[in-house]
C-alpha cells in the first residue's frame, strides 16, 4: 500500500463472459437478481433492467440443481433479447450444483465454507471451468467460515484469509488465473481489514488475482448507501478492487447508480502526500491515535480540536499523511467541502473519502462543508458514517440482506416496518435476513435477529441463539418488540 499516493493495486486480467476485470481495466459495477431462479422470466427481465441501468455483470443465486439447470434457459433467452451481460452463478451448500451452473454462465462464485478440500471437488470444476472459459469467484463470507478454520482462527479477518488462501493456493498450483476474490462482511471494520490482510497474504505468495468488493446486509436508504461507502471507499482509496456490488435491501438495479458514482469519485485521485512516520499506521489493526473516545460532528463542542481541511483532489492521502504527520495527539477534525446539491451524492462521496479515517483511528472529529445541504441533513450524514465506520452508534443500526432467490418474505417491505416501529430504540443492532443460508452467520454482530425459516415462518434471535423459531410471520414483529423489550426491562 502506498501511503502517500493512489495508485491502483497490480492485478492480472480476468474474462467475465464479455467484460474484463483486472489488468488495469476500469472498476466494473454488478448486481444481484432477487427473483426465484426457476422463474426465468422474471428473472431475465430483471437482468435487463440491471444492464441498463449500467450493470455488465449480474449474479443468480443456484441453490440447487433445478435452479442451475434453468440457467440454461435464462442465458438463452437473455442472449436471444440482445443482451450481452456476464452471468454469474452464486453457489452454496452443493458442489454438485456448481458443475451443473458452469456448463451455461459466464462466472460461478463458490464459498469455501461449504466446501471440503478432500474430495478434488474444487480441482473438477476449475477444469471445467478452463474447458468452458469460465471464471470463479472465491467468496468468503465473514459468518460463513468452515468450522475447521473457525475452530483455529475464529470469526476472524485471519480466519477469512485463511480461507480464501486454501482455495488459492489450488488455483495457482493448477495453473488456473481466472479467478476472482472476496472478502465480504457486514462489519465494515472486519471487511477492509481482511482485504488488507489477503493483499498482503497474495503479494508474499506472488499472486496477483483481481478482487471483488462489497460489504454484506448494508441495509437500505441513505444508511445502506453510507455503509456501503465506508467499506468499499476505504479500500477504492487504497488503490484495492476491480469490481464492486453495493448491496442494498431494495430493487438490485437501484445499486448500480451508487456503485458507478463510487468508481467515478475514484477515477481521478491526483496528489502526492509525503509520510514522514509510515510506523504509526496499522491498516489492519484497529488503535485510536488520540484520547477521544468517541468522535464528534463539526456541530459539537470541539475545544482543543485542530480542523485540518482537504483541498486537493486526493482527499484521503491528504488528510492520512498530515494526521500520521503530526508529532502530537491532539484531537484532529477532518473536513471537506462539497458543492454537490443532492444529499445522496455528498453522503457517498464524504463516506468514500472521510470514513477510512475513522476505521483507522486517525480522527477525532468529521465536518461536511455542503452549503447546498441543511444543517440537520448534514449532521445525520456525519452520524451515520461514524457509525458506519464503528466508532459511534447514535441509532439503531439494521444488518438487512439484500434478498436473492432464496428470500422467503418481502424484504423490502418488512425492513421499512421493523424500522419504522424500531427506530426510536439506541445502540442495538438488528438482523434483518431473507434466509438460513447466510443469515445467521452475517447478522452475528447484531443483537437480535428476524430470519426467514420457511414462506410465511420466521425465527427469532437473540444474538445467535434462537429464541423463537419457526413462528407466523403476522406475529413476528411484535414478538420481537416483546423480546427487546423484556430483556431491556430485565437489565434495568
Amino acid at each position: 500500500m502506498d501511503l502517500t499516493q493512489y495508485r491502483r493495486r497490480e492485478s492480472h486480467r480476468v474474462r467475465i463472459g464479455e467484460v474484463v476485470i483486472g489488468g488495469g481495466e476500469p472498476v466494473a459495477v454488478q448486481s444481484m437478481t432477487n427473483t426465484d431462479t426457476k422463474d426465468t422470466e422474471a428473472s431475465v427481465a430483471q437482468i435487463e433492467r440491471i444492464d441498463r441501468a449500467g450493470g455488465r455483470i449480474v449474479r443468480l443465486t443456484a441453490q440447487g440443481v433445478r435452479e442451475g439447470e434453468n440457467l440454461k434457459n435464462i442465458v438463452g433467452r437473455l442472449r436471444g433479447d440482445g443482451y450481452r451481460t456476464a452471468v454469474v452463478a452464486d453457489i452454496h451448500f452443493l458442489p454438485e450444483v456448481a458443475a451443473v451452473a458452469a456448463k451455461y454462465v459466464d462466472k460461478v462464485r463458490i464459498n469455501p465454507g461449504n466446501y471440503r478440500l478432500d474430495r478434488g471437488d474444487l480441482e473438477r470444476l476449475i477444469e471445467q471451468c478452463r474447458e468452458r472459459g469460465v471464471a470463479l469467484r472465491i467468496g468468503v463470507n465473514h459468518g460463513s467460515l468452515a468450522r475447521r478454520i473457525f475452530d483455529e482462527w475464529g470469526d476472524t479477518p485471519e480466519g477469512m484469509v485463511a480461507a480464501a488462501m486454501e482455495f488459492l493456493r489450488i488455483c495457482k498450483a493448477r495453473e488456473f488465473d481466472q479467478a476472482v476474490v472476496s472478502m465480504k462482511s457486514s462489519n465494515t471494520r472486519v471487511m477492509v481489514a481482511a482485504y488488507r490482510l489477503l493483499v498482503e497474504a497474495m503479494e508474499r505468495e506472488g499472486m496477483t488475482f483481481p478482487i471483488h468488493l462489497g460489504v454484506t446486509e448494508a441495509g437500505n436508504g441513505l444508511e445502506g448507501r453510507i455503509k456501503s461507502a465506508v467499506g468499499i471507499g476505504a479500500l477504492l482509496a487504497d488503490g484495492i478492487g476491480d469490481t464492486i456490488r453495493v448491496s442494498l435491501t431494495e430493487a438490485p438495479e437501484h445499486e448500480i447508480p451508487v456503485a458507478q458514482l463510487l468508481t467515478d469519485h475514484f477515477a481521478r485521485r491526483e496528489g502526492r502526500f509525503e509520510v514522514l512516520h509510515p510506523e504509526r499506521y496499522s491498516p489492519t489493526v484497529f488503535r485510536r491515535r488520540s484520547d477521544v473516545a468517541v468522535p464528534i460532528t463539526h456541530d459539537e463542542p470541539a475545544q482543543g480540536f485542530e480542523v485540518v481541511e482537504a483541498l486537493s483532489q486526493n482527499p484521503t492521502a491528504e488528510l492520512r499523511a498530515a494526521i500520521l504527520n503530526r508529532d502530537d495527539r491532539r484531537p484532529v477534525m477532518v473536513k471537506r467541502r462539497y458543492g454537490d446539491e443532492d444529499a445522496e451524492t455528498v453522503a457517498v462521496k464524504a463516506a468514500a473519502d472521510l470514513g477510512l479515517l475513522f476505521l483507522d483511528g486517525l480522527a477525532d472529529g468529521i465536518w461536511i462543508d455542503a452549503p447546498q445541504l441543511d444543517a440537520g441533513t448534514v449532521r445525520e450524514i456525519e452520524l451515520m458514517i461514524l457509525q458506519a465506520a464503528r466508532v459511534r452508534f447514535s441509532h439503531t443500526e439494521y444488518i438487512a440482506c439484500p434478498g436473492c432467490g432464496r428470500t422467503l418474505y418481502d424484504l423490502e417491505r418488512t425492513l421499512e416496518t421493523i424500522k419504522a416501529r424500531t427506530s426510536h430504540l439506541r445502540n442495538l443492532k438488528i438482523g434483518v435476513m431473507g434466509c438460513i443460508v447466510n443469515g445467521p452467520g452475517e447478522m452475528a454482530d447484531a443483537d437480535y435477529g428476524y430470519v426467514g425459516a420457511a414462506p410465511g415462518r420466521i425465527t427469532l434471535y437473540r444474538g445467535r441463539t434462537v429464541v423463537e423459531r419457526n413462528i407466523p410471520q403476522e406475529e413476528a414483529l411484535d414478538r420481537l418488540l416483546a423480546l427487546i423489550e423484556r430483556d431491556s426491562n430485565e437489565k434495568n
